[in-house]
């Protein structure tokens, strides 16, 4: 009997804390913040690729070639904690046709390039010594969190803003925000491939620009709940 009373009790607690929640009177909102600005930096991946029919071989040579490209980018006045090796691969590929099989041996490696004006000395070089690939180039800023402090408080306030605008009419006022939720989409730029054997030089040739830097958005979006007063 103490038991059913008991659990009489707890439900009818439970029951009237829904019931207190439900008469809060709430607005849901969202907001928007949106920072832009001009990079500084640039990520560079880039890979070599070397094929062959003898595995041996083929990680050798490939070996050799990446230990040039290290010592380039080094010589490139980039600092030691600015690059390093991603990816490194020796795989058997089976031609079915000619039923022959060979070795692929890749070798990738990111640096973060702090001064734009040097890029496309670096890229050249690095095509002379022996790159293939260009897996990805993505555009940074060296002021990247303190604009993502600036996105998220221009979308709080434009979400509060917005929750005033529509009780305005109402005759009451916006309270205390009760729920806050960054909805933000991380962004992955996707890995654009190009061959490198067109980008090469002649030594005659006067130095291309061929960076176009234009403007990064850091965008931030939130779901905010206020009290109705």
């Amino acid at each position: 009997m103490k038991k059913a009373i008991l659990i009489l009790s707890l439900l009818f607690i439970t029951m009237s804390y829904a019931q207190d929640q439900k008469q809060v009177p709430l607005i849901n909102v969202s907001g928007e913040g949106k920072v832009k600005v001009v990079p500084d930096q640039v990520a560079i991946s880039i890979s070599i690729e070397t094929k062959g029919t003898k595995a041996e071989d083929v990680k050798k040579e490939n070996d050799s070639k990446m230990d040039a490209i290290l010592k380039f980018i080094k010589k490139s006045n980039v600092a030691k904690e600015d690059f390093q090796t991603q990816r490194v691969a020796l795989n058997p590929n089976y031609d079915y046709i000619k039923k022959k099989s060979n070795y692929v041996a890749t070798q990738s490696v990111q640096i973060l390039l702090k001064d734009l004006s040097k890029y496309d000395a670096l890229m050249e070089g690095l095509v002379n010594e022996g790159i293939n690939k260009i897996d990805n180039v993505e555009f940074k800023s060296s002021k990247m969190v303190q604009l993502q402090s600036d996105a998220r408080k221009l979308a709080v306030k434009e979400a509060k803003a917005k929750a005033e605008d529509f009780v305005s009419v109402l005759g009451q006022k916006v309270g205390k925000a009760v729920l806050i939720s960054d909805n933000s989409q991380t962004y992955n730029p996707q890995p654009r491939m190009y061959a490198m054997k067109a980008m090469a030089m002649d030594a005659g040739e006067a130095q291309k620009e061929t960076l176009a830097v234009g403007e990064i958005e850091i965008t931030v979006n939130v779901s905010m709940s206020f009290i109705l007063e």
